[in-house]
């Protein structure tokens, strides 16, 4: 198969989702509208709102180089925190909200909206989760399913690795990604079907809408799926990383796997057909513990350290990493993780010093404004 190949590392864009807070009691509010509009001059399309009005979102272009991404999204953290600050608000980059009224959340008003409402009723209940988007370029549309069916198998770790929402309704849930847990509940998330092709793709698309599970084309929520509106393949499954250097390294392994992935379907390799049961498993495992605990192999349904399988999946896309100049990007964010844990590890952390859930917020506030410059070594803010 050669058509769609690409004659060098494929371009990459990620999407960031954030929750907006006031400044002084660190609660969610509904004024995103405010940031947004804040925040337009500098990136112009490239921010967004959401769903609720408790979120906005970042979009980078499509970008070669993961330095390039970096930028785009330390540019996009640092816009709309100052574009919040000049209202007295702030942003942050966590899974769910920490603090104040999100149950249920205030949406966004419009025809689609109610429609979702229609279909989906108190599902919304629980919508305000924040997570982040990786587009890589794919205009293959069959190569890009069967690529996917390899990547099915390694959702759960990308879970664990950006783990970063443990608290809901101001408790602590005992999940690392409380957010994959309320985002599981919806009939058109979690990990695709196993498929054959980009026809077989549609065809399941146009049964789901024809029964009802879907508002239009645009809310297939798979955490793996063909764009709509571009000619790439989304990887869908991760929380919102706490700093933009993690979602450049996120954004580094991701391409990597695809990259992968598609030799491997090139020389004929459809993917593995993983038990369904055993892959439903591995996600909660992945979502309960994050890295600090032991995650499921998929194909033998064995209990692993996380951290080992974490190191497993990095070497599997060692080959492709090594030839972007990605290795030292992810290998960087695999020790940092290894000494400071991952995001839901940090939020509890901050926690833990005061028992004050306002020293959560401000945390994850002061690092999702970046420190500009941290982005080019790929180090966590």
């Amino acid at each position: 198969m050669t058509t769609g190949q690409l004659s060098g590392p494929p371009l990459i864009g990620v999407e960031e989702e954030f929750l907006v807070v006031d400044a002084g009691r660190g609660e969610v509010v509904p004024l995103a509208a405010t940031v947004v509009d804040g925040a337009r001059p500098t990136l112009g399309p490239r921010v967004g709102g959401e769903i609720t009005t408790l979120q906005i979102e970042t979009r980078t272009d499509p970008c070669r180089s993961v330095d390039d991404l970096a930028a785009q999204l330390v540019e996009g953290r640092a816009a709309i925190q100052a574009a919040a600050r000049s209202a007295g608000l702030r942003v942050i980059a966590s899974g769910s909200p920490v603090l104040g009224r999100a149950v249920p959340p205030p949406l966004t008003q419009g025809p689609r909206q109610d429609r979702g409402i229609a279909t989906f009723r108190g599902l919304h209940d629980e919508l305000a989760i924040c997570a982040v988007h990786v587009h890589v370029e794919q205009p293959d549309r069959d190569r890009a399913v069967l690529i996917g069916n390899h990547l099915r198998a390694h959702l759960p770790i990308l879970i664990a690795l950006t783990a970063n929402s443990p608290y809901w309704a101001e408790r602590d849930t005992g999940y690392a990604s409380w957010r994959s847990v309320t985002w599981g509940r919806w009939p058109v998330a979690g990990p695709p079907p196993y498929l054959t092709s980009a026809r077989q793709y549609d065809d399941h698309v146009d049964m789901l809408l024809d029964a009802g599970a879907l508002v239009d084309h645009g809310t297939i929520f798979w955490d793996l799926r063909l764009s709509t509106r571009h000619p790439t393949l989304e990887v869908r499954v991760a929380d919102v990383p706490v700093t933009a250097a993690e979602s450049a390294a996120l954004a580094a392994l991701v391409r990597a796997l695809v990259v992968v992935a598609g030799e491997a379907v090139d020389r004929g390799d459809e993917g593995p057909r993983l038990l369904p049961e055993l892959l439903r498993l591995a996600y909660w495992r992945a979502a309960r513990d994050g890295m600090g605990g032991h995650g499921v192999d998929v194909a033998t349904g064995r209990l692993l350290p996380a951290a080992s399988l974490a190191e497993r999946l990095v070497e599997y896309a060692r080959p492709a990493l090594d030839a972007a100049g990605d290795s030292h990007r992810v290998r960087r964010w695999l020790t940092w993780l290894a000494a400071d844990g991952d995001g839901a590890t940090r939020q509890r952390a901050a926690h833990a010093v005061r028992g004050r859930l306002t020293d959560v917020v401000d945390e994850i506030a002061s690092r999702t404004a970046p420190d500009v410059a941290a982005h080019q070594e790929g180090t966590p803010a």
